[in-house]
């Protein structure tokens, strides 16, 4: 039996590994991690992540072909191949801090191959970076959250560099959609198609302050770009901004990477990107304050949804984090309801400076009890629960006059308006009440 160690049980190695042992029943699969807690969630009922249908994917094959295990040692040295998954964040100190990638986890992991292994290895690197006898093989990790099991069993690409690794995936995956590529074109690949996506958000983004300013709508013109075959209508969806993991992180790394061979033209085209994702957040907050008389302070805003996109946990680089601390600083009352993300990682996400910061935000497990008394109503995911909710019964129990601030488009203005809402939706024609209140970013 070929044996596989994925060294990181986060959100693509316990995704990833999964669906492998699913599709590859021949294949011993086991994910390792130096943190207990983690393992002891994977090894339960209730999983440290959030993913459609990985419940089901994980209860078939745990403890048949695929095990969670804190004895990294043990099963790196058993292994025929070793994915590593481990966290490469931007780097947030010393040289080149803010663009570059810290490497320093994945070089610990390194070392420790080296120095347990007493066989010939496979080493796969499922990060998000380059990287006895090893083979050094660059899988990137392409799966997008929320849809992760889905796209891993369907995948549109997949990056191989040895005929063993090849030979795992196509198990499940056509051989056409197998790639081989020389290092820097996979990773380059990775980066640059998460740059393109986030390019095409704030590219929307952008253009919807300019349809508030005339009074357009942002989804018309939206649709009519999207119908245009050589555009597709995929990730035209202007909101508050886009989060997670990678785009942020993806974008800074081509910055640093063009820098560093001379492309200073090169490195601020993508820097623009970023800076229009964080000016897209900076015009929602300074919309908000506007349309409620200039200030929020003493107020309650209920904000309905944290986590960066429907149907994950996860709140890395989400909007949500700026647009709280957006508010916070006029001294708005917060609270905060999103049915997957905890109160626990909410509150550290906001990283208060102040005891007094801590109690201007509360953390409840229900939208009407979020918005019981608010002023101002702040949709910042689209979680599909947030379309069906009474907003009759929401408005009924907010103060007067009642706003609703749509980051996420999924509303349905004209209707919130007949109940008597004050609506701002991003984009989209403004009512004559925002009109006389211009935000400025």
């Amino acid at each position: 039996m070929v044996k596989i160690c994925c060294i990181g049980a986060g959100y693509v190695g316990g995704s990833t590994m999964a669906v492998i042992a699913l599709k590859c029943p021949a294949i011993e699969v086991v994910v390792v991690d130096i943190s207990k807690p983690r393992i002891e969630a994977w090894n339960s009922d209730q999983l440290p992540i959030y993913e459609p249908g990985l419940d089901d994917v994980v209860k078939q094959c745990r403890r048949r072909n695929l095990f969670f295990s804190t004895d990294v040692e043990k099963h790196v040295k058993e292994a025929d191949i070793i994915f590593v998954s481990v966290n490469t964040p931007t780097k947030s100190r010393g040289l080149v801090a803010g663009k570059a990638a810290d490497l320093t986890y994945w070089e610990s992991a390194a070392r420790m191959i080296a120095d347990v292994s007493k066989s010939d290895k496979i080493v796969v690197e499922k990060s998000t970076v380059p990287g006895i006898n090893y083979q050094i093989l660059s899988n990137p990790e392409l799966l997008a959250e929320g849809t992760a099991i889905e796209d891993l069993f369907k995948p549109d690409r997949g990056w191989k560099a040895v005929q063993a690794l090849k030979d795992m995936y196509a198990h499940w995956v056509p051989e056409d959609r197998i790639l081989t590529t020389n290092l820097w074109s996979a990773e380059l690949s990775k980066l640059a198609a998460n740059a393109f996506l986030a390019q095409r958000i704030s590219s929307v983004n952008a253009i919807s302050a300019l349809c508030e300013a005339t009074g357009a709508n942002v989804c018309e013109v939206a649709y009519a770009i999207g119908k245009d075959l050589r555009i597709g209508p995929k990730f035209l969806n202007a909101s508050v901004g886009f989060g997670g993991s990678c785009f942020q992180k993806d974008i800074l790394n081509l910055v640093y990477i063009s820098e560093c061979n001379g492309l200073p033209e090169v490195a601020n085209y993508w820097k623009q990107v970023i800076k229009i994702n964080d000016y897209q957040k900076s015009w929602f907050v300074n919309r908000a304050v506007s349309s409620m008389f200039n200030t929020v302070a003493g107020k309650k805003i209920a904000v309905l949804g944290f986590a960066f996109k429907k149907d994950i946990g996860d709140t890395r680089e989400t909007p949500a984090i700026d647009v709280c601390k957006g508010l916070l600083g006029d001294k708005a009352q917060i609270s905060i309801y999103d049915p997957q993300v905890t109160e626990d990682q909410i509150q550290r996400d906001q990283q208060p400076t102040s005891p007094s910061a801590v109690k201007q935000v509360s953390v409840v497990w229900d939208a009407y009890e979020a918005t019981k008394g608010a002023h101002g109503l702040c949709i910042l995911t689209e979680w599909d629960e947030f379309k069906t909710l009474d907003y009759q019964k929401i408005f009924d129990n907010m103060q007067k006059p009642t706003f609703v601030l749509d980051g996420r488009n999924i509303v349905d203005g004209e209707k919130l308006r007949e109940i008597d809402f004050i609506v701002y939706s991003i984009g989209k024609p403004l009512d004559a009440w925002l009109k006389d209140m211009p935000a400025v970013a």
